[in-house]
């Protein structure tokens, strides 16, 4: 078979550029080895899909090089997406911070791109996986399970190794590394924390107790959201965004209370209900549980006619910089994206083409460049699939 434009991975990037080449009159193919496409999509969000942010800047994402971005991100923005959803008339609604949910499924999402791409003439094939990438004269020879296909133009859009459970491999980096392409050391992001020793013995009975706001910081980078305790550790949204930047040996801290001058408030309980136990008094800011491990750990439980000024202050104080030992992530099995990748040093950052290959280009979440969460990966997903789209 042939066709101009092969692309590997029907996931968000991969789709978002078959429309935009097909739509180019281009003849565009996309196989994937999974058994249907759009399988991030289908799970994100819990079922609505996080499909974009309205607060997306390129200083949301991680990258070796943190201007690579800019340039897809720029050209394709959060507004053109959202005009497609609304042109397919998919209801949605901000559910905080500029996230972007659909009101009824994520189902919705993959079908508009799939009949987007119907529309502009493009072939999708599942459970069809990659054999072997050769260089020809006249582009790629792709041998795949469903025969050997030969193209003008190859789009790498594999994605990275997080949720294998979904397929996820390291194909892309194989590509990558057999084209002469540098890959980047990969890690786990936006993915729970875990305790080990005492720190888990102290917490893990608390699986469950959920925390409505805190602070999660490392070094100078903060981020403010919920955060719940698990029987191995610590996630939701503030711990999940901490990940991304955090590494085994990283000084971690967290303020319990941040919309609180705890230290003052504690002073003021102690005038109003001397003889109430400490532990009591701060369960009205904390959940109990939380309260009463703290209590049992590392504040004394004495009816507050007993603490000096001093010392509430100072437990205040701890409490808006609770130290966390994190021992490690709980890996790719439950991370929502892949840190590292293909180096954007061998790619341009207006096509995604390669420097080495012409007619190669890597897209999405397989390349070095990693969003917050909270639909910035999708952004980034529609933007450089966009790029390469454009012209590929």
């Amino acid at each position: 078979m042939k066709v101009d434009v092969l692309i590997v991975g029907a996931g968000a990037a991969g789709l978002m550029c078959a429309i935009a080449a097909g739509q180019r009159g281009r003849r565009v193919l996309v196989v994937d080895h999974a058994n249907r496409p759009g399988k991030k999509i289908l799970m994100s969000g819990g079922g609505r899909c996080n499909f974009t942010n309205l607060g997306v800047t390129p200083a949301n994402y991680l990258s070796a090089n943190p201007h690579f971005a800019k340039s897809a991100l720029a050209r394709y923005t959060p507004a053109d997406f959202i005009a497609l959803v609304e042109r397919h008339r998919i209801a949605y609604h901000e559910k905080e911070l500029g996230q972007l949910f659909c009101d009824d499924s994520s189902k919705q999402i993959v079908r508009m791109l799939l009949d987007e791409c119907a529309d502009a003439g493009v072939r999708v094939e599942t459970s069809c996986a990659v054999e072997r990438v050769r260089h020809t004269d006249e582009g790629f020879g792709v041998l795949t399970a469903h025969g050997e296909v030969h193209a003008e133009s190859l789009v790498v859009a594999t994605g990275g190794l997080s949720i294998p459970s979904m397929g996820a491999t390291g194909f892309g980096y194989e590509l990558a590394r057999q084209f002469g392409h540098a890959v980047l050391p990969v890690r786990a992001g936006l993915v729970p924390l875990t305790l080990s020793g005492k720190h888990q013995q102290h917490y893990h009975d608390l699986a469950g107790v959920a925390l409505p706001v805190v602070e999660t910081r490392t070094g100078k980078l903060s981020f403010r959201a919920g955060m719940l305790f698990t029987h191995r550790g610590l996630s939701g949204p503030a711990v999940l965004q901490i990940s991304s930047y955090w590494q085994p040996g990283d000084d971690l801290r967290v303020d319990l209370l941040p919309d609180h001058a705890a230290g003052d408030w504690l002073v003021d309980q102690r005038a109003a209900r001397p003889a109430a136990e400490f532990k009591n008094v701060l369960a009205d800011l904390l959940p109990k549980r939380l309260a009463q491990r703290l209590c049992e750990h590392w504040f004394d439980n004495r009816p507050m006619r007993q603490y000096r000024d001093a010392e509430l202050r100072e437990i205040g104080r701890q409490l808006h910089d609770w130290p966390i030992t994190a021992s490690g992530t709980e890996g790719y099995r439950t991370a929502e994206v892949t840190l590292g990748g293909v180096d954007t040093d061998g790619l341009s950052s207006s096509t995604m083409q390669s420097k080495l290959v012409p007619g190669l280009y890597f897209i999405g979440e397989v390349v070095d460049v990693t969003g917050w969460l909270g639909g910035y990966n999708f952004q980034w997903a529609w933007a450089s699939g966009q790029a390469a789209g454009q012209v590929v």
